[in-house]
């Protein structure tokens, strides 16, 4: 049994020290940030709820699960965060929790009595295996979200309790022969075109979008 959970633990632990970076590196806070981003708390919680089960390394609570516990608080607030759309709060909260594992991460291999060097001494093919497997299936989850999630952007439409915007999907669209875009999408699909005389005077925040 505890096998099958450090197994999980460490799989999960090395999609989320991969799919982090990506989140750094990609500036556009779109969907496809969105859908990475909800990939990347789903491994964080099996990362930390499969670290409670693991006691081979003292056969007791270490200072391992108490980093498990911290980590779950943390990545859960910064969910919490953004839903209320307090982004600094939940950029610091992701941004720690993805430190925190790598740190942890780190110890494990390099400690001679975990179980990443013991099977690195006793089988290094099966090791490399399942490293070369994690990163592709990385590789293949990223590229598809890159290459077929549809592309929209993240637009202010409210304030949280924080009173920093709240953000929700809205289509990116090009300009039309008739006109540029105004207002993007509308509710029934339709895209509304250049301003008439009417329209003007008057602009709406509606269509600003949130980075």
């Amino acid at each position: 049994m505890t096998t099958m959970f450090v197994a999980i633990h460490a799989i999960a632990a090395s999609g989320v020290v991969l799919l982090a970076p990506v989140q750094l590196i990609r500036r556009t806070k779109d969907r496809k940030h969105r859908f990475i981003g909800r990939s990347w708390v789903l491994l964080m919680y099996f990362v930390c709820v499969s670290g409670m089960f693991i006691y081979s390394l003292s056969g007791s609570f270490t200072v391992f699960h108490a980093l498990a516990i911290f980590t779950f608080l943390t990545t859960t607030t910064g969910v919490i965060a953004i839903r209320k759309g307090n982004i600094r709060l939940h950029v610091g909260m992701m941004v720690g929790s993805w430190l925190g594992a790598l740190t942890a991460g780190t110890f494990a291999a390099i400690i001679p009595s975990r179980d990443i060097p013991r099977l690195a001494a006793s089988d290094p093919f099966l090791l490399w295996a399942i490293i070369v497997g994690i990163i592709v299936a990385a590789t293949v989850w990223v590229g598809y979200v890159l290459l077929f999630v549809p592309t929209t952007r993240l637009k202010a439409t409210g304030q949280g309790s924080t009173g920093a915007a709240v953000l929700s999907d809205e289509h990116m669209t090009g300009p039309t022969e008739t006109g540029p875009i105004v207002t993007g999408s509308t509710e029934t699909g339709s895209t509304v075109t250049g301003p008439t005389e009417s329209d003007r005077p008057s602009s709406s925040p509606a269509g600003i979008a949130a980075v």
